[in-house]
This record gives C-alpha cells, structure tokens and sequence, in this order.
C-alpha cells in the first residue's frame, strides 16, 4: 500500500470513529473504502474489526466516566454478544470473497432503510411518559435477549451498522434513554469486536500492521467523540444520529447505482 492511501485510510478511520461513537456504523463506509485499495475482502474485514477494538475501547471510557451505563441491564447482554460474535466471525472463514461483498453491498442498504424507518419514532420524552416503556416486561426482556444473539453474529461476521440497530433496539424496546443507549452499545462492542478479532487471529486473517495503526487511530477518534457526546443532550445526540443515516443513505443508494451501472 502507498503511503498517500495509507494516509487516506487513516484520515477516514479518524473521522469515522469521531462521528462514530455516536452514530455507529463506520464499517459501511470504512470497509468497502479498504476494498477499494485493493485489501483482500476477508482481510479487510478482519483487521477493520482488529480496528473497532481500539475504537469501542476509547469509545466506552468516557461513558464509564460519566456513570452513563447500566451493568446489571447490560451483562446479560454481553454473555449473549460473545457467543453470537464468535459464531459470526467463524462464518467469514467459510464463505467466499465474492459472498462477503455481496453481505457488505446488502448490509449497506438494509441498514440505511431500518434507521430511517426506525429511528423517526417516538422521542425520549414520550417514551418517558409510557408506564410499558419504563418498565419493560419479560417478553420484551426475551425478545431483546433474543435480537442481542441474532445481531452479534451479524456483528461478528461484519459489524457494518450492528451498533446503529442495536443502539436503536435498547432504545425501542428496552426502555433505554438514547444517551445511555450509546454508551451501552459501547461497552458490548468491546466485547463482541474483541471476540471476532479473536477468531480473525486464528483463522490468520488479521494484518498487524495495518491494524494497529488504524486500531490506534480508531481509539484517538472514538475519545474525542465520546468525550463531547457524554456532554450532549438527548434532542442533539439524536439530531447526529439522524443526519449521518441521512448521509449513509444517499452513500448507499450510491453505491447500489454504481453496481448497477457495472452490470
């Protein structure tokens, strides 16, 4: 790799990350970017994930600071984030370079149309004033269990927009204020993206040089940005989320034209 693309990739993951501790969803952009510079798929994938450690690290510190997250609410949710991560980063060893583009292309879109359609809903004030989503029952209880597992081995395999829809299922159904949302998210995403890196050094897919600079750069960025989002309210941490799925979605209609044009 030149060093004007090194330098690129590095400037990208640095504002990606800054952006990212709120938004999440850096992988939609920073991995098919690495694609792009001619980094094999699955290597891509896994050293963007050796990445995401070093950025959910510097991400999470602020909000542990601030006493911004609920451990009881969310250890549960690691347990299940673990297993489901590590069965999501076993598949990338198994599928094709070509499949794992295709994941990517899809997961791009997919994303892009649950934020817009999802994240319009209900302010946190409103939901304050719901008795059901104080308190959610246990079948909501089960359901987000179940939804943590599903996405963690999504989130294993790619993690492109797994922190944007679990950020926004602990707001929509676990009863969780936005703000404590993203620093919940946080704290799993250590986990889950520590886990894949995990089985990515295993199976050999990692590039250790590549990888720690940007790991190193992700962390810098990821710092900065959860050190002004702890200081934001509910209305401004919302108004971010949105505006960058706003900028994803032309992103991803974008790229989903280009394929088109190709064929």
């Amino acid at each position: 790799m030149s060093l004007t693309a090194l330098v690129l990739l590095i400037l990208l993951f640095l504002l990606t990350s800054i952006v990212g501790v709120v938004t999440g969803s850096n992988s939609l952009i920073t991995v098919p970017v690495m694609f792009q510079f001619g980094i094999d798929e699955k290597v891509a994938v896994a050293t963007n994930m050796f990445g995401l450690t070093f950025m959910a690290v510097g991400g999470t510190i602020p909000f542990v600071r601030q006493s911004r997250i609920d451990y009881r609410k969310v250890s549960p949710l690691i347990v299940l984030t673990m297993i489901g991560s590590a069965l999501g980063a076993a598949l990338v060893g198994a599928i094709t370079n070509q499949s794992l583009k295709l994941i990517v292309s899809v997961a791009m879109i997919l994303v892009a149309v649950f934020t817009f359609f999802k994240q319009g809903g209900s302010s946190d004030a409103a939901e304050s004033k719901n008795p059901a989503a104080i308190a959610p029952g246990s079948d909501r209880i089960a359901l987000v269990y179940a939804l943590t597992f599903l996405l963690a081995i999504y989130g294993g395999l790619y993690s492109g927009g797994y922190v944007t829809i679990l950020t926004a299922m602990l707001v929509a159904f676990f009863a969780m204020p936005f703000g404590e949302a993203v620093g919940s998210t946080k704290l799993i995403n250590v986990f889950s993206s520590l886990i894949a890196t995990i089985v990515f050094i295993w199976q050999g897919l990692v590039d250790y040089k590549l990888g720690l600079i940007l790991g190193v750069t992700m962390f810098i960025g990821a710092y900065i940005g959860a050190h002004y989002a702890v200081k934001m309210n509910e209305v401004w941490l919302r108004r971010i989320f949105l505006s960058t799925v706003f900028l994803l979605a032309i992103k991803t209609l974008y790229d989903l034209s280009a394929l088109l044009f190709q064929r």
